[in-house]
């Protein structure tokens, strides 16, 4: 099966980290230091700021 790349810029993932509290965990590039409840807020945290986006944007849910 082919991973998919490219989802989430590394930028963002960086910021979410620090706005979350654990980008000491992956300062040096491990993604794999994080916990799976780490993941998965980084993942809603992602999600929330796309709709906070679309919103503004006024092309979104809601």
């Amino acid at each position: 099966m082919k991973r998919r790349r490219g989802v989430m810029s590394e930028r963002l993932k960086y910021e979410l980290a620090d706005e979350l509290g654990f980008s000491h965990k992956v300062k040096d590039g491990d993604w794999g230091n994080i916990t799976t409840r780490e993941a998965g807020s980084l993942v809603r945290a992602a999600i929330e700021r796309a709709e906070r986006l679309m919103r503004q944007q006024g092309s979104g849910p809601g």
